[in-house]
């Protein structure tokens, strides 16, 4: 019986130092692109583009779920910043921010995009969040009410799931079982998955060639990423409902772009209802996918730059 039960370790040990290896030639592919501002719980890799004194409000925006701040460097961010300032986070645990506490759910990632908001010195920005980013902006608007100018949700989750996407379903390991999945079988799976998990999401746009590093993709290979993923996907299960109930609160303007064949968030689930829930909500939607940001610039760009200007 110590037989097997050394090879096993031994296994389990190869596959530890294998991922680890992986997540360091992932980070070198993807290196940090900016720097990090401290927040409480948290130190935060931030990307700052276009003038700082830039007319007009400032931009911050907040990636998805198994994402990070590429994924509007890619493409988008570029384009905003020849007149606006842009601020991109790497939301506390993802890409290159640091955690320095437990995990935070949606209500305390809103308040620390807030407090960076502040310590940046931004007044009243325009807060775009993609995906699970945009549950993260409705907590921010709902957490801290006065820092927010208006809020511009792209494919955003914003409902109950009675069951997460099947792409992501692999990540619904509890607590002490992912930290265990995560440095034996997650980074094989993603690696040997990766190409297949990333046409799930973009479909049925196709994924852009560069996606992995330019887009900042293959950091979602990483032991970190998987640990954080299936703690997030498992927490939205608890956060949603309380944060739902407080739309009637918002007051700041809510607008929601969707992609009319999303195949990962339903758009009259998270797009319609939600706009209907939030006074004075819109709703537009586009042909495309869900990963609009980096998959359909252009509309994005100009659905961006109206609400800009509704905002004066």
């Amino acid at each position: 019986m110590l037989i097997p039960f050394g090879l096993a370790g031994v296994g389990v040990l190869g596959l530890a130092g294998w991922s680890a290896w992986v997540g360091r030639k992932a980070e070198e592919m993807v290196p940090a692109d900016g720097r990090f501002v401290d927040v409480p719980g948290a130190r935060l890799h931030v990307v700052e583009l276009g003038a700082a004194d830039a007319a007009g409000p400032a931009i911050v925006m907040i990636h998805g779920l198994m994402a990070q701040l590429r994924n509007f460097s890619h493409s988008l961010a570029g384009r905003l910043a020849r007149d606006h300032r842009v601020i991109l986070v790497d939301r506390p645990g993802w890409g290159y921010s640091r955690l320095a506490g437990p995990r935070p759910d949606l209500a305390a990632q809103g308040r620390m995009i807030a407090q960076l908001i502040e310590t940046l010195g931004l007044e009243k920005p325009l807060v775009v969040g993609h995906s699970m980013g945009g549950a993260v902006s409705l907590a921010l608007a709902t957490e801290r009410p006065e820092v927010p100018g208006a809020l511009a949700l792209i494919a955003p989750l914003t409902q109950v799931v009675d069951r997460p996407p099947a792409v992501f379903r692999g990540l619904m390991a509890p607590p002490g079982v992912r930290e265990v999945l995560a440095w034996t079988i997650a980074v094989p799976m993603a690696v040997a998955m990766g190409k297949r998990g990333a046409e799930a999401v973009f479909a049925p746009d196709p994924v852009p060639a560069d996606f992995a590093t330019a887009g900042g993709g293959v950091l979602s290979a990483r032991s970190s990423a998987y640990q954080m993923g299936s703690f997030e996907i498992r927490m939205a299960e608890r956060a949603m409902p309380p944060l739902v109930a407080r739309y009637g609160e918002i007051r700041v303007p809510v607008s929601i772009l969707y992609g009319r064949q999303d195949a990962l968030l339903d758009p009259a689930l998270h797009g319609e209802r939600t706009a209907a829930g939030i006074a004075g909500g819109t709703l537009t939607l586009v042909d495309g996918g869900h990963m609009l940001p980096l998959t359909h610039v252009d509309e994005t760009e100009a659905w961006l730059r109206e609400v800009l200007a509704r905002m004066g």
